[in-house]
């Protein structure tokens, strides 16, 4: 079993929603072909990054939140399921890597939503 480590977030790096969705885009892209597996890997590697970067302030949005129960405790559920998402690496074949990939391109695409519909309600 391989050990994976995903970048942290510095706090001091700007969010680029055009960067960040333009990876989505590739990797959702990727799903209609064959991509090898260092393509696979390099989408991995950049996903994880934008995710550690959305996830690290989507925690803090999270703790900032009037604490009501269930809405914190939904928000911080699928946070967890997004972080442990992200720690699973690319698994031992292609079909794994493939789906590893999809599936962080989904939870980076949600996280920016989360991130978009944040930035609105702070204006």
């Amino acid at each position: 079993m391989t050990t994976t480590t995903f970048p942290s977030a510095d706090p001091g790096v700007r969010i680029d929603a055009e960067t960040i969705s333009e990876t989505i885009r590739e990797a959702l892209r990727v799903g209609s072909g064959r991509p090898d597996l260092t393509t696979l890997a390099a989408l991995e590697e950049v996903l994880r990054g934008h995710v550690a970067l959305l996830l690290t302030e989507a925690r803090e949005m999270a703790r900032g939140r009037w604490p009501s129960g269930c809405e914190v405790s939904r928000l911080t559920a699928r946070l967890d399921g997004i972080e442990r998402q992200m720690r699973q690496g690319l698994g031992d074949g292609a079909l794994s890597a493939h789906v590893q990939v999809h599936q962080l391109a989904r939870d980076c695409q949600w996280l920016l939503a989360h991130h978009a519909a944040g930035s609105r309600s702070l204006r």
